[in-house]
Order: C-alpha cells, then structure tokens, then sequence
C-alpha cells in the first residue's frame, strides 16, 4: 500500500513541541492532553526463535530477557506489574494516565485464550489508556488478529514489529527468521483492522552501510505504518554478536557517527511518522559496546543541538513518489 501522507512542507524554525521531529512525547501529549508513561509488562511468553521452532539462540543481539531487560517481573499479575511501576514513576511526578507495554520475548506467542486474559487485565487498568504489543510479523494468526481487533474496540491498541532491516542478507545474519512479504503482510493485515503499526529497526548492523540504513527508511516510508524506532546497535554481554565484536568481525559506531546517520535517518522520514525511539541502551551490566550508548540524555541534547545548528528537521529530504 502506497503512502503519501506528510508532504507538507516545514519551515526549518519550526519543530514539534521543541524538537527537530515528530517525537512520541509529542504526539501523546496531542492525542491525550497530557504527558503520558509507558509501563514495561512481561506477559511470561517465549519465542519462536528461542524454543526450537525457529531456533533456540534467538536473534543474535538478543538478550537473556528477550529485548525485555527492563520489563518487569513475570512472576507477578499483570495489575501488580502495573501498579508496581505506576508506584515507582509517581514518586518522581505526577502522572495520571500510562500505557501499558508488552515487551519481554513475543508478546503474540500464546494461546488466544491466555492472550485476551492478560490484554483484557491490562486495558482494563484504570490507570491506562492505550496498549502496545511487541511481536513478530509471522506471529499474527487470524485468531490474533481478531483479538487485537477486540481489544483496540476497548481502547487504542499498537503492534510493534521487530524488522530491524530489509536487507535479506542482513537478517539472515541477525537470524530474524523471516523474509520481508511476512513483515508486508503484516503491516496489511493490522492496518486492515484499524491496528496502528510501530516498527523497530537498528542503526548500525555489521556490513550495513549508510546507503543501506537509508534504503531501509526509504522502504517504510511508502509503508502504512504510524511509528518507527532507531535504536542503535548496542552489544550486550552473553549474546552472540558480543561473541563476534569480541573477536574483531565488526565495529560499533562512535557517537558523532551515530549523530550523523540517525540525523539522515531523520531527515529523510515522512514527516507524520512518529518517533519512538532514538538511541536506545541496555542494562548497564549487560551493555559491552558502545559505553558512550549508557548517557542517553547526553547523546539525545547532542543531536537536538546538532540538528538545530544544521536547521535539520524530520522530512526535510523526504520525496514522496509521484
């Protein structure tokens, strides 16, 4: 499906509530009227690629806890897990409304049965007013689908899908364990039942060049999805890529480089996709490489300095097709 939303053009002075892009805080701040926190759940599911039917090492930067290292406690109810984070984020501000956010492992991968009981537990949630679901492309059957579409009856639902990069080669590296017509019809089947789309993708891939980080962005910019994530490429102790950076196969970028492509990354964006997430870490114990990756703030005041100096702004080399 072609997409041509987000042609307008900017002016360079103008931005979205004091950033270069369209950010998330940003956008939930329009769409509820106020600032709103995501609360990180573990539903206690598994994946495909860890439990023998794809594969039982997972993707090669993933780590022990399944892209959930900060997830909280499986072991607890999904009200307790939410309540638990709402007490610990309410020390610090007052927030009053939350998302709920599935995140450990694929958060598809269950029984419907299971999966409508803890996404009905989750919404259900005074506190919270939307969900979001991590999960794969090849893990949204029928009956999941159906679900969602329920669920996002009840009150706003988003699927992440973790795509990381349309370069085959690539993500047969990675051991993403699907080919890119399974994340396509993907993104057709939740946007056919009114499901907002969120894809993840990562800056700086071993033998990915810019050209091909660029032609990732460019391939979801004619894509009908609503949110991306850049998240840079971190290594994490235990993991098999931190196996192969130990040993010499690839190197991680260093911050200024890293400035530099999710700056392109940026300006070439259609200018109504919403940004999820720049930058990115792990767990301080975990993270390997880049240790620079550990000060996000610092690195995100960079590239907000760094972009207003070069009057840079999300869509500014953005075309759309004609």
């Amino acid at each position: 499906m072609e997409n041509v939303r987000g042609t307008e053009k900017r002016d360079p002075c103008r931005n979205w509530n004091g950033k270069p892009y369209r950010s998330l805080d940003y956008m939930l701040r329009e769409r509820f009227g106020e600032k709103v926190y995501k609360v990180t759940l573990n539903g206690g599911m598994s994946c495909p690629n860890r439990d023998g039917t794809l594969g039982n090492r997972g993707c090669i930067f993933c780590s022990a806890g399944g892209s959930g290292d900060f997830a909280a406690d499986a072991s607890l109810s999904v009200t307790e897990q939410i309540d638990s984070q709402i007490a610990l984020l309410s020390q610090k501000r007052p927030i009053q409304k939350y998302i709920a956010y599935f995140q450990a492992y694929t958060n598809t991968y269950a029984p419907v049965s299971y999966l409508r009981e803890i996404y009905e537990e989750a919404l259900l949630h005074p506190g919270i007013v939307a969900m979001s679901v991590g999960t794969r492309p090849d893990c949204l059957g029928r009956d999941v689908l159906k679900l969602l579409e329920e669920m996002n009856a009840v009150k706003p639902v988003w699927v992440e899908l973790g795509l990381q990069t349309v370069h085959e080669k690539t993500a047969r590296y990675i051991r993403r364990g699907y080919e890119l017509p399974c994340f396509e019809e993907a993104v057709e089947n939740l946007r056919r039942i009114g499901i907002e789309v969120i894809v993840h993708t990562i800056l700086g891939l071993p033998g990915e060049s810019r050209r091909d980080i660029l032609e990732t962005m460019e391939y979801l910019n004619h894509k009908d999805i609503q949110g991306i994530k850049l998240q840079l490429l971190h290594v994490l102790k235990g993991t098999d890529l931190a196996y192969d950076y130990s040993a010499g196969k690839f190197k991680v970028y260093e911050r200024d480089e890293y400035l530099d492509i999710v700056t392109e990354c940026l300006e070439h964006l259609r200018p109504d996709i919403v940004i999820h997430r720049i930058t990115g870490d792990g767990p301080k114990e975990l993270l390997l490489a880049p240790l620079w990756a550990g000060r996000k703030r610092e690195v995100l005041n960079m590239l907000h300095h760094r972009m207003k100096e070069k009057e840079s702004y999300q869509g500014k080399q953005y075309m759309p097709r004609q």
